[in-house]
């Protein structure tokens, strides 16, 4: 099969980020099997060795350039917001558009050119004509859902700009159940937001229609790389946490600083040796700061994440807001680092109870962070059984070769 694949995030690296990890090595696997095409955006920071890299990966590669102008001020916002009351399609997704790329596209799929088009993140649904559902395979990989992020950040009071968000939900929403509506399939990565879209989808007081398409929901996980992330050789006790992140990634900033400022003081009470290091790239200026409290690290972007995870007695993934499995949680248990983390940190994931052996501690409150860290820290026995666990389970059910299967199965319809 000939698969057109259009990613406006640049996916090589794949250690650059989450988007690029999922969309490196789901190309990589359908590229064994199929004709992949690759449609994508060269940020600043991409080199040509690895664009030439990248080519190798695929049939035929098409880079185009960024061209992204924000404007500023309280007259950007004013005309961003009406952008986006007027067209439907958010800034944030109009900023990214290439013409030079949709273009391409089109000259490809007008030619005949490809059997399926596939858009790695639901930013890339503006490349997509709704036409081209009725003649070819269209898949809309959405990572998580627009609509149900916003509306979560507003429910549990974490949304940095409230007012902003409540005037954004509805058009939100209006937006996904658009963009929906143009593809064969959809790929979520947990059932939770599966369920979230397809209440969307077929809601009437949502904008529901009754002719209104909705397309199979398939739900894929994320994998983890197993030689990236290889089983601990040791457990290095003490008294040390890890979280790691792209450090400019709303979610990521917002459970770094309930990790920071408090959990770990209370840890720290306890604890007076209780570190904490904060792993991840582009670290903005409210992680930087975290970096001048007592007993915490922000290294920023690191060669190899698995390095920094095994050298950590406890990884907590204090997520608050953002659907979606979570690359982070996976391959910390790769690793063998025990993981204590919340409800949206652990999304997608059976991690233990009843039958089940426990792979992972949940908590949600500062103090249950604080009991089930203590929890780790003072027994060896339950560090080890969480460990082995949790790579079994890793090994059985989130390799990429698991997960690419499962999203090759999506075009053999």
């Amino acid at each position: 099969m000939r698969i057109l694949m259009l990613s406006s995030t640049f996916p090589y690296p794949p250690s650059r980020g989450g988007t690029q990890v999922r969309t490196f090595n789901l190309l990589q696997y359908l590229s064994r099997r199929h004709d992949v095409i690759l449609g994508t955006l060269r940020s600043p920071d991409v080199t040509d060795s690895q664009i030439d890299a990248l080519r190798q990966q695929v049939k035929e590669l098409g880079v185009f350039e960024t061209y992204r102008t924000v404007s500023t001020g309280i007259d950007g916002k004013i005309r961003r917001f009406g952008q986006f009351l007027l067209s439907g399609t958010p800034p944030n997704v109009i900023s990214s558009y290439s013409q030079a790329m949709q273009n391409w596209a089109d000259n490809l799929v007008a030619a005949g050119k490809c059997d399926a088009v596939t858009c790695e993140h639901s930013v890339n649904e503006i490349y997509v004509r709704p036409e081209w559902r009725q003649k070819l395979l269209t898949v809309a990989n959405i990572h998580s859902s627009v609509w149900g992020t916003c509306r979560e950040m507003l429910a549990t009071g974490t949304s940095q700009k409230p007012l902003r968000d409540r005037l954004n939900l509805p058009l939100l929403a209006r937006y996904e159940k658009r963009y929906c509506n143009k593809f064969s399939r959809i790929v979520a990565t947990t059932s939770t937001d599966k369920q979230q879209l397809l209440e969307l989808l077929s809601s009437p007081s949502l904008g529901g229609k009754a002719d209104f398409f909705v397309p199979p929901i398939d739900v894929i996980p994320n994998g983890v790389d197993l030689a990236e992330f290889p089983y601990r050789s040791i457990d290095p006790g003490g008294h040390t946490l890890i979280f790691a992140g792209a450090m400019n990634n709303l979610p990521n900033i917002d459970a770094a600083r309930f990790l920071s400022l408090q959990v770990l003081p209370k840890l720290q009470q306890r604890y007076a040796d209780a570190t904490l290091t904060l792993v991840g790239t582009s670290p903005v200026p409210e992680v930087l700061a975290l970096g001048k409290l007592p007993g915490i690290q922000v290294v920023g972007r690191v060669q190899r994440v698995a390095e920094y995870l095994h050298q950590a007695a406890v990884c907590v993934v204090p997520m608050r807001i953002g659907f979606g499995i979570k690359n982070k949680t996976l391959e910390a248990m790769a690793a063998g680092t025990p993981v204590v983390a919340s409800d949206r940190g652990l999304e997608g994931l059976t991690v233990g109870g009843g039958p089940e052996p426990t792979r992972a501690l949940r908590a949600n409150e500062v103090q249950e962070y604080v009991e089930a860290i203590t929890s780790l820290f003072e027994n060896y026995q339950l560090r080890q059984e969480l460990s082995a666990n949790a790579r079994s389970l890793v090994e059985s059910q989130y390799t990429w070769d698991i997960i690419g299967r499962q999203y090759d199965r999506l075009f053999q319809f």
